[in-house]
């Protein structure tokens, strides 16, 4: 990681505390920090519990995608490359999109994938998490709107994020649809970008348009590979639905632990809409994230006290967020540690 790029996540985390804190301030310093250490540390260990289902899951649908493109890994390993997976989206900006690529170059590494199919790996999984998250959206605000008054600030944001899944879901059938034209676009400007690059950068050389594009070619394949093995995408479809649960009931508990139970519906509702937050520049959408979700809470039909409302965010986000933070650093760094000591 280069100075300017370690620089960048400093200020992105330092971004992201900044968030907190301000919101620590607004919803009253005293009784968030009261409400966090009241909290009942039986549910606070449950939620954890629970929090590491999510991670084992999502690791079983990375493995399951894996072996679809004809890698087979064994549970254990497939829960600490998603750790990796999660850990890269977790310091970089952006989230998702600033994570995939440093994965796809760490499972190229560790699995012998060539680097496009390792990206397409990673990009399949992190798309068929959107599916289940817009699933259970859609059925607890449907189930809310039947049941109670469901605030215009709940809407707004259903309706911005079900803007948002519509575009990017758009976007990826034009560009899946015109992927040829696309890859014969592509292929000759990154080429040419790369070999201005190589002009000034010791040792590297530059690719021609041609290797480009067996690349881009590469990457498509693995995606229609992914697509087409339907009983491995059931089962991805599965393990992501699974993890996605337990996310909800780790925000259900972790609000329970600070004494404001709220409906699981709510927290159905809530947990996948707070995620999209995690698209802005900020570390794994760190800070972001927690303020969407406070934000939810406190505009959802159920009595939570804004400060009640960060204290049980605090509490999800910080097995969420910091689990696979130290899972996948510390395989990254032991990973690092013992290809320096073989050079």
């Amino acid at each position: 990681m280069s100075l300017r790029e370690r620089l960048r996540t400093l200020f992105g985390f330092a971004a992201a505390l900044g968030i907190v804190v301000a919101l620590a301030a607004l919803v009253g310093v005293e009784e968030f920090v009261e409400t966090l250490v009241a909290a009942d540390l039986a549910l606070v260990g449950a939620a954890g519990v629970v929090a590491l289902g999510w991670f084992l899951s999502w690791g079983m649908a990375l493995r399951s995608v894996l072996s679809s493109l004809g890698v087979p890994v064994s549970r254990f390993r497939g829960f600490l490359l998603y750790g990796v997976a999660a850990f890269a989206n977790n310091v970089t900006p952006f989230g998702q999109a600033g994570g995939e690529p440093v994965t796809a170059l760490y499972l190229s590494r560790a699995t012998d994938l060539e680097y496009e199919r390792g990206l397409a790996a990673i990009a399949s999984v992190d798309t068929v998490n959107l599916l289940p998250s817009t699933g259970f959206a859609l059925v607890a605000l449907l189930w809310l709107a039947a049941t109670a008054t469901v605030g215009d600030d709940v809407l707004l944001a259903a309706g911005a994020a079900a803007g948002v899944g519509v575009t990017l879901a758009i976007a990826a059938g034009f560009a899946w649809r015109f992927r040829i034209r696309l890859a014969d676009a592509v292929a000759p400007r990154i080429a040419g970008i790369i070999s201005r690059v190589a002009t000034v950068v010791p040792r590297l050389s530059g690719p021609t348009a041609a290797g480009i594009r067996r690349r881009i070619d590469g990457f498509f394949g693995a995606i229609r590979r992914v697509g087409t093995d339907r009983r491995r995408l059931a089962v991805t479809l599965s393990w992501s639905a699974i993890g996605w649960a337990c996310q909800v009931l780790a925000l259900w508990l972790a609000l329970a632990a600070v004494g404001s139970p709220i409906p699981i519906s709510v927290a159905a509702l809530v947990v996948p809409l707070g995620a999209v937050a995690g698209g802005l520049p900020l570390p794994g959408g760190a800070g972001g994230i927690e303020g969407a979700l406070v934000a939810l809470l406190v505009a959802a039909p159920v009595e939570v006290t804004a400060a009640a409302a960060l204290a049980g965010v605090i509490v999800f986000r910080g097995f969420v967020y910091w689990l696979p933070v130290v899972v996948g650093g510390s395989v990254v760094g032991l990973t690092t540690v013992r290809e320096a000591g073989r050079s």
